[in-house]
């Protein structure tokens, strides 16, 4: 049977300090925590995704084979001109490492700021160019 992949659900993020990651991403990013699965263990949820976050030693199986905090780069679309991007991180205290730059999207042109987490992994907010 052919079959042909519709969308990604959720992706799974490995982090030092969980709690300290959640924040984060809930501070700078609006993503919404919740606790998931009766186990304790915690997704972020954005839009129709979703990441779920486990610690770099927790046991959850199965797991990627070179699982390790930092090891992502993630690009995140949003609905506000980049300059808006730019502010918002400058107010939130992030440092930007990149951008605003053009780049090339899955749909098309779009405008890029990169930032990291506290895991290092590389965070991409994009912008399309027709918003």
């Amino acid at each position: 049977m052919k079959f042909t992949i519709d969308r990604i659900d959720h992706l799974v993020l490995v982090c030092r300090d969980l709690t300290a990651t959640a924040a984060w991403y809930q501070r700078v990013l609006g993503m919404e925590r919740e606790e998931y699965g009766g186990k304790n263990r915690t997704a972020l949820r954005f839009g129709a995704c979703k990441l779920n976050l486990h610690e770099v030693d927790a046991k959850v199986v199965p797991h990627a084979e070179a699982a390790s905090p930092g090891a992502l780069d993630l690009c995140f679309v949003v609905a506000v001109p980049s300059e808006d991007v730019v502010n918002h991180l400058r107010a939130c205290e992030v440092e930007i490492e990149r951008g605003p730059v053009s780049r090339i999207g899955a749909l098309g042109d779009i405008t890029s700021v990169y930032c990291r987490d506290p895991d290092g992994n590389l965070i991409e907010i994009a912008t399309y160019a027709d918003l």
